[in-house]
């Protein structure tokens, strides 16, 4: 699970030019292209939660990655934004 300022770890999937292309991505074609393909997302989230006061070392360490884990982890801090800001709307 992500920790800290999720702004941060958009700020460096931004910087590395993920963001765009994943928001014209069918999501829910590519969660099961991971699920099947095995992506292990644990090194990019422990990156981002490690590094997450240092978005220019987040950003030298996640272009580490490759570009399929980079694309999970930005849907995957999508999916928490969502989140919370479902739970701002109810409350």
């Amino acid at each position: 699970m992500l920790q800290g300022n999720l702004q941060n770890v958009f700020d460096a999937l931004y910087t590395l030019g993920v963001i765009e292309p994943v928001l014209k991505m069918d999501w829910a074609k590519e969660f099961d292209r991971f699920q099947a393909e095995h992506v292990d997302v644990n090194k990019a989230i422990d990156i981002a939660n490690f590094c997450n006061r240092d978005v220019k070392k987040m950003v030298v360490k996640l272009q580490e990655l490759e570009p399929k884990t980079l694309n999970f982890l930005a849907m995957e801090v999508a999916r928490e934004y969502a989140n919370f800001y479902s739970r701002e709307t109810v409350h």
